[in-house]
């Protein structure tokens, strides 16, 4: 009786002695299986709309292009460096001057660039003016101004630059970003299945916090599955490995300023947890900065939520992280011997999860702490900005002052800096005072700010309440995106602190020597970052208003028709009693039609009678 089902279960000890046998080969068909059916779906797509598949196209040939690449320097990357090793020696020897030869065609291609492009819009030069001081400035603060590795600095701002002009300037780059921050945004909105369930319809529409905070949960649970799935380190990696090998910095420093790109300012160096210790200074000092430049995945999305433009902020966080490695370079250059000089790469762990569900669930649950953070910081940050401003009022009202608050404090501070970014003067006041909030504060309540001037001026709000700007140009709403992206605050130094001496506690008076210089470096990043974004900024063409018109609904009002109604004002003259027109409108029947339709929405001299 006993041995029927010993009997029994042969064939299933039988079948897992094959499988574990022949585990390869196994394996090689169930992948050749997937990759014969993902074929069939590829040609299928295409074969139906290939518009409709071009992002399936673009991601399926970049996957393609980096696996066939993994492959080839698998099996003859030695060869062929073998091979192409004596070439290299020989050019070396022969041409040491092909190397100035390049960087001068570079140099005189850049200005020449630069001469024909700022021509139409001379305003950019300002941008051009701030950034080269913000590098002055930095070498200025330099702790070894002779061991600069000017290599790493050059090629940081070349690729910096490089990128900047392929996202703002090329249509692809345009277009590319556009699709992924439609992408992310679409993808975001699946928050709202969760967050209706738990909280109702009418609070997600009406609260900020079930408003947004979810958006925190979700994305960090979406990183915590490509984590486990090992999607994240392959992309980290491979900025990691680009960013290594034209700057010349060591693994360890480039992969956790490339991971700052994705994850935040405590867990990027959990990406180099097991080198920490044996870290030169440069390095850490490197790790900070990467942190204090960039913001994390997680916050992002709740950026996005509040309709900052996601293309710009994508932009904005993969721009800073050669940006910040080259400062960090400049700002404190490496005068100490690397143990992990020469070190090609370095491995990254998968996490400890055993399956998607568990990875899932731990990172909904690690979201809890963020989530309680920044609602936490936003209480308290915005309660002390105002009493901050209760108190200075009072005091400005003794001496016969109005109004003085922090705001406008910051803004007349920092106003030069605003202006040396590109933004218009009239401009610099709300900018700079952005700046203020994001530095003294944090770039959360500074991103909400910057918020509500963007849908004033989508609403088509008149630009002036008397004296009071109600929102800023396009331009300048592109600049502030750029500057206030970045941890740099001073509530991140105690973050900053904390995370990495509980890592490393044995370097922790290391790691606070090196903080400030860190943060500083960190805000100038950002400002960098904005210099090239408005000198890299196109304006929008000009709108055919007459054309508008003839299809605007004017009863609802909103940024073009403001725009148009402005035009319209501008050309109208009024004398003695008598409406007329000035340039294209003057041949225009319907002007006064139209000129009274404006006068509902907006004040001016033309509308008197």
């Amino acid at each position: 009786v006993c041995l029927l089902p010993r009997r029994a279960l042969q064939p299933v000890a039988k079948a897992k002695r094959f499988c574990k046998a022949h585990t390869k080969m196994l394996r090689r068909i169930m992948l050749g299986l997937l990759g014969v059916g993902y074929l069939c779906y590829f040609i299928a797509a295409c074969w139906l709309n290939f518009q409709r598949a071009l992002p399936l196209v673009i991601m399926t040939a970049v996957v393609a292009f980096f696996s066939c690449w993994s492959l080839f320097k698998k099996f003859c990357g030695a060869k062929v460096l073998l091979l192409l090793r004596p070439v290299w020696k020989c050019c070396q020897k022969c041409c040491p001057w092909l190397r100035w030869l390049l960087w001068a065609a570079l140099l005189g291609g850049l200005i020449a660039w630069l001469v024909l492009d700022t021509s139409k819009h001379p305003e950019q030069l300002i941008s051009l003016a701030g950034f080269c001081f913000l590098v002055l400035f930095l070498f200025a603060c330099s702790k070894h101004h002779g061991a600069v590795s000017w290599r790493a600095v050059f090629w940081g701002l070349g690729l910096e630059f490089l990128f900047g002009i392929f996202v703002l300037r090329t249509a692809p780059g345009t277009q590319a970003f556009q699709w992924l921050g439609d992408q992310i945004q679409y993808f975001l909105g699946y928050t709202t299945a969760g967050s209706s369930f738990v909280f109702g319809n009418s609070l997600i529409e009406e609260v900020f916090a079930f408003q947004t905070l979810p958006i925190v949960v979700f994305f960090s649970c979406v990183m915590s599955i490509l984590y486990y799935l090992g999607v994240m380190q392959w992309i980290i990696v491979k900025i990691s490995w680009l960013l290594q090998v034209s700057m010349g910095t060591t693994s360890t420093e480039t992969l956790s300023v490339a991971g700052n790109i994705f994850v935040g300012q405590t867990e990027a160096p959990l990406l180099v947890r097991p080198y920490l210790a044996d870290m030169t200074q440069s390095e850490l000092h490197a790790v900070m900065v990467g942190g204090f430049s960039t913001i994390a995945g997680s916050v992002m999305g709740a950026y996005i939520s509040f309709g900052i433009d996601a293309a710009s902020l994508i932009a904005a966080s993969v721009m800073a992280a050669p940006c910040a490695l080259a400062m960090a370079k400049l700002v404190y250059p490496e005068v100490e011997e690397s143990k992990f000089k020469g070190k090609e790469s370095i491995q990254l762990s998968s996490g400890e999860e055993q399956n998607v569900l568990e990875a899932a669930s731990n990172g909904a649950a690690a979201s809890v702490g963020l989530v309680a953070n920044i609602a936490a910081n936003l209480i308290a940050f915005l309660a002390v900005l105002e009493f901050i401003n209760a108190a200075l009022r009072w005091l400005g009202g003794m001496v016969d002052i109005q109004g003085l608050s922090f705001q406008v404090i910051c803004s007349y501070i920092l106003m030069p800096v605003a202006f040396l970014m590109g933004a218009d003067w009239a401009d610099s006041p709300l900018v700079a005072e952005l700046l203020g909030i994001k530095i003294f504060l944090n770039e959360f309540v500074a991103y909400q700010q910057l918020a509500e001037y963007k849908k004033k001026r989508l609403a088509g709000l008149p630009e002036w309440d008397g004296d009071h700007k109600q929102w800023i140009s396009e331009r300048a709403e592109s600049i502030a995106t750029f500057a206030l992206c970045g941890f740099a605050n001073l509530s991140s130094i105690g973050i900053m602190l904390g995370g990495l001496a509980s890592l490393v506690p044995q370097r922790k008076g290391v790691i606070a020597s090196l903080v400030l210089r860190a943060l500083l470096t960190g805000i100038c990043v950002s400002m960098l970052n904005a210099c090239l974004a408005g000198l890299l900024h196109v304006p929008m063409e000009a709108i055919d208003c007459a054309a508008f018109f003839g299809t605007a609904n004017f009863s609802f009002p909103s940024y073009p028709l403001y725009t148009c109604c402005k035009e319209l004002f501008t050309s109208s003259v009024l004398e003695n009693g008598t409406l007329s027109f000035t340039g294209p409108w003057a041949a225009l029947e319907q002007g006064v039609l139209y000129l009274t339709q404006c006068c509902g929405h907006y004040n001016h001299t033309s509308c008197v009678g």
